[in-house]
């Protein structure tokens, strides 16, 4: 978790706590920067570290990042909804492609655990992942 220059990570999180400095893992599944360009990154799966130093919050991403045009990305996401509810019961695409994703499946593998699982992600999931 810290670089420390070779010191125990467990006297590292004492003399951290001394200083009134507490470090949180944060369980995180996608980080997006907006820039002032119109181009965000986008880290999926980042790794986050949340550090509260005396009321000051300080953030840590790691992960591999991926530049992308915030317009493309708003006109996607309306696009995708709309489809997904001229179904009746459908499982919209955005679930799919997150399963798609996380599990490492075919998109009808995918599909299919949600529908099992009755659309809950997290299910759906863990079903594939069996």
């Amino acid at each position: 978790m810290f670089g420390g220059g070779g010191m125990n990570p467990r006297k590292m999180q004492q003399m951290m706590e001394q200083m009134g400095i507490d470090v949180d893992e944060l369980d995180a599944t996608e980080v997006v920067i907006s820039l002032d360009d119109g181009t965000e990154v986008v880290f999926s799966d980042p790794d986050v570290t949340k550090m509260d130093a005396r009321g000051q919050e300080t953030y840590q991403v790691l992960g591999d990042p991926v530049e992308r045009d915030a317009a493309d990305a708003i006109e996607a996401a309306p696009a995708d909804d709309s489809d997904d509810t001229d179904d009746d019961d459908a499982i919209p695409q955005g679930d799919v492609d997150i399963v798609v994703q996380r599990a490492g499946v075919p998109e009808d593998e995918a599909r299919e655990a949600l529908d099992a699982a009755d659309g809950d992600l997290a299910a759906a999931i863990d079903h594939v992942d069996e």
